[in-house]
């Protein structure tokens, strides 16, 4: 078997073309990533999820989707329910502490539910993240709301649903978005507050949560850290912030390589990011030429990465837990109020 590289990769359609199971083969990247472009019915996710796995020989190789419910869910009905924004469980929250922890850990469990039945085994969720005012609305109703305590709490239920059906949780932007005044899909936005308010507000969910499995960096520049770098590509906000000040010693993805944020070729790209400390590199767009040049500057999975990856893999060796009809009727109960 083809040792692994630090990547995870998008393709292109519904299914792979000669050409990407050539590369991904050829490349063996760690994981891979489903978009809205990839599916369209039930047998095709599974066989296209298959095929991708085959390509690499790991029946455990890791398949990623943004599912977060509101207006970030790649999945819609009939393929999966519409889900309320996780702005909603913090309202749920603010009038019920129990109740919205309760509907954060359903929300995450009906997720698993959902995604593990196509052989999807890792959500990016939750989003850590606190907007604050001002900011872009890139985050807004993405984020569970202004507090970072609430976040934390409501973040960490959501993320231990996801791992009650098997499912590795992702969490994001580490070591925060909320701040952003510009959305990093078109342009790199610089966050100029003073490193004590980030460290007390923003840092603050992603340091109560650092002991979960993975995270997802942000397309961000803190000018009280690194005035020239984004936290992706900053190896002063991974080794002292991220690894530091948050402590945070799961496995590291960089946010999508091919969003606008990022300057400079895709090779460079990658290569700036994994010097920077990041342990896995992150191309969504399934442009092959784009990822043949990020893989380019890949190198092997091992040491310390290597570790953190099994790590997160252990966590998609759970079965489940809990019957899908009785969890699915309690979370129907709790949102049917502020549906």
């Amino acid at each position: 078997m083809t040792e692994s590289k630090t990547l995870i990769l998008g393709c292109a359609g519904h299914s792979l073309t000669r050409e990407e199971v050539r590369f991904y083969r050829g490349e063996c990247p760690w994981g891979f990533i489903l978009f809205a472009r990839n599916i369209s019915e039930p047998e095709q996710i599974r066989d296209l999820v298959a095929s991708m796995r085959d390509c690499v020989g790991r029946e455990d190789a890791p398949v990623f989707i943004d599912q977060e419910g509101g207006r970030v869910q790649r999945l819609r009905p009939p393929l999966a329910p519409n889900y309320p924004p996780a702005a909603v469980i913090g309202e749920i929250y603010s009038r019920d502490r129990e109740a919205g922890l309760r509907a954060a850990w359903l929300h995450g469990r009906m997720h698993a539910f959902d995604l593990a039945r196509y052989g999807i085994s890792a959500d990016c969720l939750p989003v850590l993240d606190v907007p604050v005012e001002g900011a872009s609305d890139v985050i807004g109703q993405r984020a569970y709301g202004s507090d970072p305590d609430m976040v934390a709490r409501l973040g960490r239920a959501s993320a231990e649903g996801l791992m009650a059906g098997g499912l590795l949780p992702v969490m994001k932007h580490i070591p925060g978005h909320g701040r952003a005044s510009s959305d990093t899909h078109f342009e790199l936005p610089t966050v100029h507050e003073a490193f004590d308010e980030l460290r007390r507000h923003d840092f603050a969910p992603f340091r109560a949560l650092n002991d979960l499995p993975a995270a997802m960096t942000a397309h961000v520049v803190f000018s009280a850290i690194d005035p020239k770098g984004p936290a992706t590509t900053s190896g002063k906000v991974v080794e002292e912030v991220i690894r530091g000040e948050i402590g945070f010693d799961g496995l590291l993805i960089s946010d999508d390589i091919s969003m606008k944020a990022l300057s400079g070729d895709f090779g460079s790209k990658a290569a700036a990011i994994l010097a920077a400390g990041v342990d896995i590199v992150l191309h969504c767009n399934g442009v092959i030429e784009e990822m043949t040049a990020a893989a380019s500057k890949a190198r092997a999975l091992e040491g310390e990465a290597l570790r953190r990856a099994g790590r997160a893999l252990s966590v998609t060796a759970h079965s489940g837990e809990g019957s899908e009809e009785e969890l699915r009727a309690e979370f129907t109960e709790y949102f049917a109020a502020v549906a």
